[in-house]
């Protein structure tokens, strides 16, 4: 797909994945316009598009995916022609103490951007309007949807959805009002679910930062239960490179799961963390895993997940370029920078 003078509709930009995924897209697409749509709530930080906020091609617009007044004046003012949605809720345990927002968020939201698309870019079902017969909509999932595996197996882009949390259900509801407009509309979709990314600008309420934050910090570093729930970690920009790819050359209507190939269970990680941190920011004594504790386990906490990504790279020829080990280091190495200038801020 040629891309050059499109107007691509990013939501959630702000966020982790998303602030990752924009500059590397402006440097992959000349030409391309991008507009950032972001409701700035706790999980956003315009300070993570610093980089990009002078870019002729790169516009930021305040706003709720929920509102469909300004959805539609987003599509018609930028006339946007594709749609990438990072947009979502995302904190499981969030989603468990309080799962109406999610609800609100990750399924009315979803809704409504679909809905807008659908009455801007087609005149009927199966019957897009002219010039906009290449435009699509890209929705950004987890594997969580899928459920929890065993010891062995994987999860396919086949494997039946059994969400587990508030979080899972509100995304599996999503995927399917995705997959319901490309049937029903014939709206060009594409869905990719990815495994547990990490890397710069991740909020702190998630696992790896908290980790690095509490072990700093001189605090108890909290694991939930055993520490022996497993999950497949994928490096941010190696999953921004895929959603690049999957966006421009995946079939439209189609599924791909993204996974960096890398299953740790969370005591392993935390172990690990503490072993760089030893060496790269030793404390006056001791070691940083001593300050490991377990805590009682998150309720219908998903045993194990695991990502076989053989289709998009079969398809499209993506592969992930950063093992696990290089990327913990490069993560580490990102927070380290931050949390010694902050306090050489405060001095």
């Amino acid at each position: 797909m040629n891309l050059k003078d499109r107007s691509i509709l990013i939501t959630g930009g702000a966020g982790f994945i998303g602030s990752n995924f924009i500059p590397l897209f402006l440097q992959n697409n000349p030409g391309v316009k991008l507009v950032n749509l972001d409701l700035l709530t706790y999980a956003g930080n315009l300070e993570n598009l610093e980089q990009v906020n002078a870019h002729p091609d790169y516009t930021f617009v305040k706003g709720d995916i929920c509102d469909r007044e300004l959805v539609r004046e987003v599509f018609q003012k930028y006339k946007i022609t594709g749609v990438i949605n990072f947009a979502a809720e995302s904190h499981v345990d969030n989603s468990i103490a309080g799962p109406e927002v999610f609800i609100r968020t990750n399924v009315n939201g979803t809704f409504t951007l679909l809905d807008v698309a659908y009455r801007y870019w087609m005149d009927s079902p199966f019957s897009p309007k002219k010039g906009q017969e290449e435009n699509r909509f890209h929705h950004i999932s987890t594997d969580e949807v899928y459920g929890s595996l065993g010891e062995k197996g994987y999860f396919t882009e086949r494997t039946p959805y059994a969400p587990n949390s508030p979080y899972s259900a509100s995304k599996a509801s999503s995927d399917m009002l995705v997959r319901s407009y490309r049937h029903t509309y014939g709206l060009n979709t594409l869905i990719t679910n990815c495994s547990n990314n990490y890397g710069p600008r991740q909020h702190q309420e998630k696992l790896i930062p908290t980790i690095i934050r509490k072990a700093l910090a001189g605090e108890a570093i909290p694991i939930y239960g055993d520490g022996k729930n497993v999950r497949d970690w994928l490096y941010v920009k190696d999953h921004c490179r895929a959603i690049d790819l999957v966006f421009k050359q995946g079939r439209p209507g189609e599924v791909y799961n993204i996974g960096g190939d890398a299953e740790k269970n969370n005591i392993s990680i935390a172990k690990l963390i503490c072993e760089h941190l030893d060496k790269k920011q030793p404390k006056a004594s001791g070691s940083y895993k001593d300050q490991i504790e377990f805590v009682q386990d998150r309720p219908g906490h998903d045993r194990r997940y695991a990502i076989d990504a053989s289709k998009i790279k079969k398809e499209l020829g993506w592969k992930a370029r950063e093992s696990f080990d290089s990327g913990i280091l490069k993560t580490i190495d990102w927070y380290l920078a931050l949390n010694n200038e902050t306090i050489n801020s405060k001095q």
